[in-house]
């Protein structure tokens, strides 16, 4: 144990501790949960494994520095680009390379490791490591700070990305409502009802004294959603972001219908299956030939009706309309396909940036059918109004219609 333990670099005397920090940032850089306990954890694990197998060595490490799935394809990537060497696995962790050079041409990157691996990555002097870690982490909380509260169209190209990382930790509970399915509860609850056959049974294994009651209640399910996003010119700072927000916060929701509209309607269904966000982002962004063009929603809405009017399941589905209303059609053809839209949901949310403006008044005709025939109308501007779109959403599921 201690000729490996020289092999890799002692923490105190080598380049272990500045290697993994440096890789650390790197991981954090590119949106990855990475902290001081987990770089520690990869030293020991490193130390446990060994360096004569390469994949050994990078499973170990993703194993204790990686916990959400779809983290998983940047570390790889970034674990092949930071360590150039997959030969001479025993000195992957004894220099930092002054450039990334890995099996992944840079252009078929996934946007988060290319923008980690932009950052300067020189050797890490170990008067310097300290400091640089709490430089680093005064800067990420001051940014969380400064822009919470902006709006994302006055953000710059370095905030933005910060503002995209940001807005995928924050959750969005899809509503629930009492299913038809039973379960078998153990406290029971004011709906539930005796279960008989679990009465007997229990009875049965207790010489016919009734000392436990199984009750049944009924199993809750999240609403399925439909979410129909504006792509237009006006809303292109919005429609990444939205899109990279929604296919994180509601990534164990039940159904999920997307749709991009534009000039006409666009299935981002199935880019919304795959489980990377930036991988997503990419699909969504081949499958849409009318971005930042103009908005037509009553034509869309008409597709949606000839061509998937079975995406709303009864009238159980949530809608939301992620647009900020200036339409270009006919405002008579947008309120029939409103009409419609509801009479086969449960609500229809109206989710407008435009309301960052104070005193904002629908007052163009696509905005005002909107408003007119949207269940209630919610802020999507910034951060601070993300969060709040959860507890807004549970509210008014809770009023009536």
């Amino acid at each position: 144990m201690t000729e490996r333990v020289q092999q890799l670099g002692d923490a105190r005397r080598g380049k272990l501790a500045g290697n993994l920090a440096g890789f650390g940032r790197a991981l954090r850089r590119a949106g990855v949960r990475t902290d001081a306990m987990r770089i520690g954890l990869a030293a020991e694990a490193a130390m446990l494994v060994g360096v004569d197998s390469r994949g050994d060595l990078a499973s170990a490490m993703e194993a204790v520095m990686i916990s959400r799935e779809e983290d998983r394809g940047v570390f790889r990537e970034l674990f092949d680009a930071w360590f150039r060497d997959p030969e001479l696995a025993n000195k992957l962790l004894a220099q930092m390379l002054p450039s990334a050079e890995g099996k992944a041409e840079p252009s078929k990157r996934r946007p988060r490791v290319r923008e980690a691996l932009a950052a300067p990555r020189d050797a890490v002097k170990p008067a310097q490591t300290e400091r640089e870690i709490d430089f680093d982490a005064a800067m990420t909380a001051s940014d969380r700070q400064r822009v919470h509260h902006a709006d994302f169209n006055a953000l710059g190209a370095a905030e933005y990305r910060l503002v995209e990382r940001l807005a995928r930790d924050i959750a969005l509970p899809v509503p629930t409502l009492p299913s038809r399915r039973l379960r078998v509860a153990g406290d029971g609850g004011v709906h539930s009802r005796m279960h008989w056959p679990g009465v007997l049974h229990e009875a049965a294994r207790t010489g016919g004294e009734m000392l436990r009651l199984p009750k049944l209640s009924r199993r809750r399910q999240p609403l399925p959603l439909l979410v129909l996003i504006d792509v237009s010119g006006s809303m292109e700072r919005y429609a990444r972001l939205l899109l990279a927000f929604l296919h994180a916060s509601t990534r164990r929701a039940g159904r999920r219908d997307v749709f991009a509209f534009g000039t006409h309607l666009t299935d981002l269904t199935p880019a919304f299956r795959i489980a990377d966000t930036d991988a997503m982002l990419a699909a969504a962004g081949a499958a849409i030939d009318d971005f930042a063009g103009g908005t037509r929603l009553g034509d869309s809405l008409a597709q949606l009706r000839h061509r998937h009017a079975r995406r709303l399941t009864g009238r159980r589905t949530l809608v939301l309309v992620i647009s900020d209303g200036l339409d270009t059609g006919e405002p008579e053809a947008l309120e029939h396909e409103l009409l419609w839209l509801k009479r086969h949901s449960r609500r229809v949310l109206w989710l407008n940036p435009l309301l960052r403006y104070e005193g904002y008044a629908p007052l163009a005709r696509g905005a005002a059918m909107l408003h007119r025939h949207a269940d209630a109308m919610l802020a999507v501007h910034n951060l601070s109004a993300l969060e709040q779109l959860a507890s807004s959403l549970a509210a008014l599921m809770r009023a009536g219609r």
